[in-house]
């Protein structure tokens, strides 16, 4: 049974925490997943966050994944995080997208909904 996890709550969030949280069980039980950030969930993809080092870092953990991290692009651009592609697109002066995270459309969010079994919204 494949999972999707839908993110949508901001990074400060503890529901935020929660979803990775998933994510890692999921991970390291070899069960099929997918995430998807989404409204203000795409901001944990924003390489200019910066946290005191003494906390976790919410970026750095899904990183270690090393999963697919699709993001809304329009949810994203709206929320001033963009990759180098649209930077230049859309005349942006830099681009702040974390590294191993990829700005993706909708479309993307249909098919996961599609061929997922169940869909956990955080």
């Amino acid at each position: 049974m494949s999972t999707l996890l839908l993110i949508t709550s901001s990074p400060t969030s503890v529901h935020a925490w929660h979803a990775l949280g998933l994510a890692q069980a999921l991970h390291s039980n070899k069960q099929a997943f997918r995430v998807f950030f989404y409204q203000d969930g795409v901001a944990v993809a924003n390489a200019l966050q910066w946290m005191p080092d003494d906390q976790r870092k919410l970026t750095s953990e899904w990183q270690k994944l090393a999963i697919h991290l699709p993001v809304c692009v329009s949810a994203a651009l709206a929320r001033g995080i963009t990759d180098q592609e649209n930077a230049q697109r859309h005349n942006i002066q830099q681009h702040n997208l974390a590294d191993g995270f990829e700005l993706v459309g909708l479309g993307e969010l249909a098919d996961a909904v599609q061929t997922s079994h169940r869909l956990i919204q955080f």
